[in-house]
């Protein structure tokens, strides 16, 4: 199998498996507990079914749409996510370059493995920065001013990892960050040599915006959920958000919203958007799906901020009923991830590709031609 054979979603989960160590891939790959959260918040999406128009003239097909004051040519974008120079030796750049060749936004983690300089310098596509709120003070301080300086648009703050999820597939393959070889995972890297070699000679692994204030994570072994548990400050409040915003002074979002009470909170604190999200399933297992959440959401906020659909988008249907729902955009991060682990930069283009295949011709089969004919009269809720 190669990057040829992948024509969706589960093809570039095939190859990403057989390309990287199992560490490695069950990182990408699993979610908290029984990961029961994860799996819905893909099936969500199939208690809803689709009620498509005909005749409508659908020749030509739109999809683009507006967020945080930037006009993206797909209603998607590839949501920040830490530590992609462990997926494929280009991590974040390949993804940049990606996200730019089909003008749609880039989300950087603070745990990125390539800075926001570098960042900055390679790609002048809309670009998030994904904030994680320390103890370090200096740290914080250095984040925000280094996003600022780079011209970041968005500044997200990340509300869901107050402490780190339960992540069992991490526990079983002793995955670290960096990682490290442990009796139970040496077959597994011994097996996939040519991630080995890529690791050792295409640049050292490092995380850019934190080594000058933590070690954890460069130069000392940790899992992410003991970085979040520990690395983070667990006393983050409203008035910090708040505070935060305010430092920013430009667009600004809460990552990991899913009441109606917080949404009209972000509303109050002077957000210009929010995602929908359970951190991929990663965080508080038995959670909501953000899907079965949206509508209530947009009905609460819709008018006053961005609202964006986060996780478990693995078809163009899939984004329809959330865009259907009244979200702006949709986004997600193993949406790309398995991708860039199967073909780097070239992987990456070639999902975002098939999924914007998927969204004109289903659009044209609703008898759609732009995102705004997307409502609730297209949709049937099983239950």
């Amino acid at each position: 199998m190669n990057l040829k054979d992948c024509h969706n979603f589960s093809d570039f989960r095939k190859l990403a498996k057989k390309k990287l160590p199992s560490p490695i891939f069950h990182y990408i790959d699993g979610a908290a507990d029984d990961e029961t959260t994860y799996e819905r918040n893909t099936s969500s999406f199939n208690d809803v079914d689709l009620v498509p128009n005909v005749l409508r003239g659908v020749e030509n097909v739109d999809l683009s749409t507006t967020i945080f004051g930037k006009k993206l040519d797909l209603p998607f974008y590839l949501a920040p996510t830490a530590l992609q120079r462990l997926f494929h030796y280009d991590g974040e750049r390949a993804v940049g370059k990606a996200a730019q060749k089909f003008n749609t936004m880039f989300g950087v983690s603070a745990l990125a493995t390539v800075s926001v300089e570098e960042i900055a310098s390679l790609v002048d596509t809309p670009k998030m920065f994904q904030f994680y709120f320390h103890k370090d003070r200096g740290l914080n301080d250095s984040c925000l001013e280094r996003a600022k300086a780079a011209k970041f648009d968005v500044m997200a703050l990340t509300v869901d990892t107050i402490t780190g999820g339960n992540r069992e597939r991490d526990l079983r393959t002793g995955f670290t960050s960096p990682p490290k070889l442990t009796p139970s995972s040496l077959f597994s890297f011994a097996t996939k040599p040519m991630w080995g070699i890529n690791y050792l000679t295409k640049g050292k692994f490092e995380l850019p915006h934190l080594q000058d204030y933590v070690k954890e994570g460069t130069d000392t072994n940790t899992s992410i959920g003991q970085y979040f548990s520990t690395m983070l400050d667990q006393s983050m409040n409203w008035k910090d958000a708040e505070k935060l915003c305010s430092q920013w002074g430009g667009h600004f979002a809460l990552k990991g919203v899913m009441s109606v009470e917080d949404a009209k909170r972000a509303v109050d604190i002077g957000c210009t958007g929010i995602m929908v999200s359970n951190h991929g399933g990663r965080q508080l297992d038995g959670s909501r799906a953000p899907f079965d959440q949206l509508a209530e959401i947009v009905d609460a906020v819709g008018d006053k901020l961005d609202v964006i659909c986060e996780g478990g988008f693995q078809r163009g249907t899939h984004m329809l009923k959330a865009l259907s729902l009244g979200a702006k955009a949709c986004s997600g991060g193993r949406l790309y991830l398995y991708a860039l682990a199967a073909g780097g930069q070239a992987g990456v283009e070639r999902a975002i590709e098939k999924y914007k295949a998927e969204l004109v011709r289903d659009m044209k089969l609703m008898g759609c031609t732009k995102i705004s004919d997307l409502n609730r009269d297209n949709l049937r809720f099983r239950r």
